[in-house]
């Protein structure tokens, strides 16, 4: 058996009931500069950030939109995918049973992780009330070995061990409505976003010689419900401070469940997905040259119970537009939950003859910790 970080990214597309997921916000520019977005997006992007930004728009634009945007992120920190890997050699070629028991041992707590996907937005600013359309569908896919603890000998305890997938893969279409409006002398936006989303779960166990990402259609369910976010914006001049919640109607997806023997040890597989609001407060300069923003997490979010997945994201970008052709952008996020990840980020946009946008960014966690995303756009 060869895994390496291209089949897991393969095998987790295929595993997909989409020919393109997505992390929960897909946009090029917004992650170049560290994922902030509540008071630095567009009103294109308005639905991933803030819906109130749906209502920002300069005076010539009259429609806009983003087709498409994609974005991939993977997460092999503990470099599961190698040591599954090197049990495998090991016991293929004769290896001593200390080199494999202490393969396996190294096993013990690893995971990895991708998420993927795609995004598409429309939008139509107007002083009545702007709305942008949009859909997105994004999966989140993790692994985690089982490894046997009670066998007599090393061969038992390999046949015995298995590797756990999990999956949620989420579409949703909606439209953010926004209105601009002036209280007591202070300009506001606010802004809201009906959705529709439909949930599929995946999970599998696999021995570890077996082991491949696409089982994981092995055993899944789907359901489908009304979400909403909403977001506000104060402004004055430059200056931006904003608030955004996500998902207000909180979730909990019960993942198909059960029990698979695995060389003669029952393994329980099953999990509960956590979907749950999560409020963001932002602030920032935003110029038409100059952009520096943060967005912090006011709670954390928790979605797959038997994980570390745990995000509670602070966030910090800027961006530099040269002549209104090309913008060069850097970001920062630590991810307050676990407060080990520090990834920074980078991004370029390119503007040929203002005629449509081009988008490039990625990130950095790790040598084993990576993203990358790209997307198109166009204003008229």
């Amino acid at each position: 058996m060869t895994i390496n970080l291209k089949l897991f990214a393969i095998a987790t597309i295929t595993a997909s009931t989409f020919a393109n997921a997505a992390t929960n916000t897909v946009d090029a520019r917004g992650a170049g500069m560290g994922g902030v977005g509540v008071v630095s997006g567009s009103y294109l992007t308005a639905p991933f950030y803030n819906p109130a930004l749906t209502a920002i728009y300069r005076r010539n634009d009259d429609a806009g939109m983003i087709i498409p945007a994609l974005g991939l992120n993977y997460n092999d920190e503990y470099q599961m995918l190698d040591k599954i890997d090197n049990v495998v050699n090991l016991m293929n070629n004769g290896g001593s049973p200390e080199d494999v028991d202490s393969a396996l041992n190294g096993l013990e707590g690893t995971d990895a992780k991708i998420d993927i996907g795609a995004a598409v937005a429309f939008g139509i600013p107007n002083r009545l009330l702007a709305a942008t359309i949009y859909g997105q569908a994004y999966t989140e896919n993790f692994a985690a070995p089982d490894i046997d603890t009670t066998g007599s000998n090393t061969a038992e305890r390999v046949t015995r061990s298995g590797v756990k997938t999990m999956s949620v893969g989420i579409a949703e279409v909606g439209v953010s409505l926004a209105k601009y409006q002036t209280l007591f002398g202070q300009h506001f936006s606010f802004g809201i976003s009906p959705k529709i989303q439909r949930v599929y779960t995946f999970t599998s166990v696999n021995t570890l010689n077996e082991f491949q990402l696409e089982n994981i259609k092995e055993s899944s369910l789907g359901e489908t419900a009304f979400n909403l976010d909403a977001g506000a914006l104060w402004f004055h001049g430059p200056m931006r401070v904003g608030f955004s919640a996500k998902n207000l109607m909180a979730r909990e997806i019960q993942t198909a469940s059960g029990t698979i023997n695995v060389g003669g040890r029952d393994i329980h597989y099953g999990d509960i997905y956590k979907m749950n609001p999560v409020y963001t407060v932002g602030a920032g300069f935003v110029a038409d040259y100059f952009q520096f923003s943060v967005d912090y997490d006011l709670n954390k979010a928790e979605k797959f119970s038997s994980f570390d997945d745990d995000t509670q994201a602070l966030r910090a970008g800027l961006e530099v537009d040269l002549v209104r052709q090309i913008q060069l952008r850097a970001g920062y996020i630590r991810n307050m939950a676990r407060d080990t990840e520090d990834t920074v980020t980078a991004g370029i946009g390119l503007s040929p003859l203002n005629l449509f946008d081009i988008h490039v960014a990625a990130s950095y966690t790790s040598k084993n910790a990576m993203g990358a995303y790209l997307n198109l756009a166009a204003s008229y």
